[in-house]
Parts: C-alpha cells; sequence; structure tokens
C-alpha cells in the first residue's frame, strides 16, 4: 500500500499523531519546536500554538481538553488551550526529555523520557495517575516510544526503539504492565521502530525510523502488510476520519542528510480496516 501526502511539510520533527472525533480534527506534534498542529476534517489550514521548549505526546482529556507531555513535565489544557496545571516530574533527570506517550484504558496517561544525546538507558517511561501521581514503570529505557493498548485493554504494546523491537506487556489496573515479552523484532536493515497504533483486530501499525513504511505485525509478531512512503524517517500513526479507516502518518525532516521534499508532512493511508478511538486522561 502507499500513502498520499495530507499536509504540506509543515513539521521540522512530527509526532504522535491523534484524532479527536469530537472536533473532527488529526492533532500531532512537532516536538522539537514545543508546538501542538492541527487540521480539521473538510479543511486545509494547519493550526499551531507553542506549549514548552518540547511538545512531546497529546491525548485528550475525558472531559474537555487536552493533556500533553512537555519537557520535563505534564500540562493540562482547558478546552479553550489555556493551561490550567502544570505538573512537573519530581527526580527528573538532567539532560533528558519527554519523548513519546499515550494513555490507559483506566485513564492513566504516560510518557516516556530520553536523553537529548540519546545515552542508552538514561530515560524511563513514567505514569500520571487520574488524581496526579506520577510513578516510574520503566527504567533504564534508551528511547522510549511507541505505546498502545489491545482493544481488550489486557494488553499493552511498547517500543523502546534502541531495542530494535515491539514488546508485549500484560496490562492491569492493579498490577500495572508485567510479564514483559517481545513479540516483534524488526531486522536493521528494514528501519527502527518508532511510534505505533492497534487496529479494531488487535494488529499492530508501527512506524519505522530510517525504513520509509509502516509495518502491519499480528499480535504474534509476523509481517502482515506494509504502507510504503516517499520520505525516511517515518515517526507515528494512528488512526482517524469519521469512521476511524484512515492511518495518519507523521514524518520528520530533522537532521537528514540529503533533502527530501516531502519530509516533515503528515501522510494519509485508506488501509482496509478500522482503528480504536484515542484513550483519554481522566482529569
Amino acid at each position: 500500500m502507499r500513502a498520499e501526502q495530507f499536509t504540506d511539510p509543515v513539521a521540522e520533527h512530527g509526532e504522535g499523531p491523534v484524532w479527536n472525533p469530537l472536533k473532527q480534527t488529526l492533532n500531532w506534534v512537532d516536538m522539537l519546536e514545543g508546538d501542538i498542529l492541527g487540521r480539521a476534517a473538510g479543511s486545509t489550514a494547519i493550526e499551531r500554538r507553542h506549549i514548552d521548549p518540547i511538545a512531546a505526546a497529546l491525548r485528550p482529556r475525558r472531559d474537555g481538553g487536552t493533556i500533553i507531555a512537555g519537557e520535563n513535565s505534564f500540562l493540562l489544557l482547558n478546552g479553550d488551550g489555556r493551561i490550567e496545571q502544570r505538573i512537573t516530574v519530581p527526580g527528573w533527570r538532567p539532560g533528558t526529555r519527554m519523548n513519546e506517550g499515550g494513555c490507559d484504558p483506566h485513564g492513566a496517561f504516560y510518557a516516556g523520557s530520553m536523553s537529548y544525546d540519546a545515552t542508552p538507558g538514561a530515560g524511563r517511561l513514567y505514569r500520571l495517575s487520574p488524581t496526579g501521581e506520577i510513578d516510574v514503570v520503566l527504567d533504564a529505557v534508551t528511547i522510549s516510544n511507541g505505546l498502545a493498548w489491545s482493544p481488550d485493554g489486557a494488553l499493552a504494546y511498547y517500543v523502546d526503539t534502541a531495542t530494535g523491537r515491539i514488546d508485549v506487556f500484560d496490562s492491569d489496573p492493579t498490577t500495572g504492565l508485567t510479564g514483559r515479552r517481545p513479540p516483534v523484532a524488526i531486522p536493521p536493515e528494514q528501519g527502527s521502530p518508532d511510534g505505533l497504533t492497534v487496529d479494531a483486530e488487535g494488529h499492530l501499525w508501527v512506524a519505522l525510523w530510517n525504513g520509509a513504511a509502516v509495518h502491519r505485525y499480528t499480535p504474534d509478531g509476523r509481517l502482515d502488510d506494509a504502507v510504503a512512503l516517499p520520505v525516511s524517517q517515518v515517526t507515528a500513526c494512528t488512526f482517524g476520519g469519521a469512521a476511524l479507516d484512515e492511518l495518519y502518518i507523521t514524518t520528520s525532516r530533522h537532521a537528514l542528510d540529503d533533502p527530501e521534499p516531502a519530509a516533515g508532512a503528515v501522510f494519509r493511508a485508506r488501509v482496509g480496516v478500522t482503528g480504536l478511538p484515542a484513550l483519554s486522561y481522566h482529569a
């Protein structure tokens, strides 16, 4: 399958797309610029708002508004886009920044970190509960990246890009994420795993940094399909559209050695399956 270009190359480092069904809007981040971007269905206009030195990930809040992982804190925005609260992560490691995240089925928001120079093991995966407590879920992470849950919420899929894998955990509201195992190993010549999403059939879609593609895997790790892109640095993907049957894919032009005219654009592919609604933060 091939993707069509959905926007101009508007981002230096596009990441973290999420579909807002209430507003029929695709939102994503220009991560290293600290900006949130948005494009409404039926419009070609791009809205952009600066939020923090880093804007790593965003998800809707259950009662309206947005939660965002900034450089070293969580920001709660109201429905008008104004910052209501900033929750700084305690014990933050100097020289690190947030990188990706998502919500679990129970209303908590997770965001992972990495060092600015990608020092091995310098990052963590954090969990912000609906009542505001922050826990370290994983330590010694290098590039904390994609995170998504299975349709029934029993499994969580996670990428630490440096491992070259998609790992799976058992997910439970009481015990958290346990039983880590690696169902998908991606050969280095195919690129490095980055952001991911899960479709309504429970299959995994992962963006491949330096791979010019998004791959679809079965839950047991078999490569099932692929979407080709005309740019190498593919960063993340999500399902959107009125029927959640369109795959939106973000890309990056950051530090490219050779020019790629469409790098930094968002792409769209119709892949013949539907996705899952974005999970929200319950505060």
